[in-house]
């Protein structure tokens, strides 16, 4: 099988904040004392960050929605990032969501992330409000002061806040802002950001529609599915990249069915399902998040059945193991397995 083009080194997408980021998912272990009696597994998430890594993905991004900051205390917020920082080294990225409510909140989660060695941050505009335009630059201004390199976040779907590119526009001549993380679905977007703020990087952030945002001039993606596919996923970047468009297509299509969960109201839970079936450990979630319904868990099952048959048949490199390659149950679903132990 013909090999991808060989990617830039570690850190060489540091100014700009792009390449394969994975948004990575947050496993826990039972604990009665914690939260909801669940709490981070730290050990489990530094092993699932090197892992990411050492499959070929430019970056992980902790504290993300996937990785279900808004039920997290500010100090599991800070633990969390500080063992994405340790486990990722000088081999990556590590851009922090420090998403807040507040313009204060968010400037101090980012003031922290500098702190403790993180190479950029991620942050949506104001989360619980409905800010206008004013309010939401003021609110990447402040996020900008902490220093580091700020992928703004465009998630309209969730904040009720659209980031259009008019408004982006204005966040671009923010100083340290270099990126924009866009998730409104819309892939006209990508070329309209593209004229109305040239030289900030736009970020692909919805699975399903990463080819064809690639392909319109996107420069990294921000991904949930690589968590399950991270070598598979850094593949098709680098092949959309070098305009491989019918090897992109054959390795994507394929993947596009479990790649739609990442859109759903469920993405952390399917996401999280999908990492169990290719043995590693997902588990289970915070509240306010409940399990997947048992038609749910069969559309992912039969989702990512698909996904791994057709990777399988392609015989080329992968990270799945065997587990991700039958049709049984994952072989781990108790909380206290480490991912490390549920890939051995």
């Amino acid at each position: 099988m013909p090999q991808p083009p060989a990617q830039p080194g570690p850190k060489s997408h540091a100014a700009r904040l792009t390449g394969v980021i994975v948004a990575t998912a947050l496993p826990y272990a039972e604990d009665p004392d914690a939260p909801a009696g669940l709490r981070p597994d730290l050990d489990a998430y530094a092993d699932h960050c090197r892992w990411l890594i050492d499959n070929g993905c430019d970056g992980v991004g902790p504290n993300g929605s996937l990785g279900e900051y808004s039920s997290l205390t500010d100090a599991e917020r800070r633990a969390v990032a500080r063992t994405a920082v340790d486990a990722v080294g000088p081999d990556g990225l590590v851009v922090v969501g420090v998403h807040g409510a507040g313009a204060h909140q968010a400037r101090r989660h980012a003031e922290i992330a500098a702190e403790d060695g993180a190479d950029g941050v991620l942050c949506l505009p104001p989360t619980l409000y409905r800010a206008n335009t004013a309010e939401i630059v003021h609110h990447f201004e402040e996020v900008a002061k902490a220093g580091l390199p700020v992928m703004a976040y465009n998630n309209p779907l969730d904040t009720k806040v659209d980031l259009t590119p008019e408004i982006v526009r204005e966040i671009a001549a923010i100083d340290n802002v270099v990126a924009v993380k866009e998730f409104s679905g819309d892939v006209r977007r990508v070329l309209h950001l593209r004229e109305q703020a040239p030289d900030l990087a736009v970020v692909a952030g919805a699975d399903d529609l990463v080819l064809e945002a690639l392909l319109m001039g996107a420069t990294g993606w921000f991904a949930g599915f690589p968590n399950v596919f991270p070598a598979e996923s850094a593949r098709l970047f680098a092949l959309a990249r070098a305009g491989r468009l019918a090897e992109a297509r054959e390795l994507y299509e394929p993947l596009v069915a479990a790649f739609r969960w990442d859109s759903r109201t469920e993405f952390v839970q399917a996401i999280k399902r999908a990492m169990d079936l290719v043995g590693r450990y997902g588990g289970p979630c915070r509240p306010p998040r409940g399990p997947l319904s048992p038609g749910q868990l069969a559309e992912v099952d039969a989702d990512m059945k698909r996904a791994t048959q057709a990777l399988e048949a392609a015989g080329g490199p992968s990270t799945l193991p065997e587990a991700g390659r039958r049709d049984a149950a994952p072989h781990h679903t108790d909380p206290h397995h480490t991912a490390h132990e549920a890939a051995r």
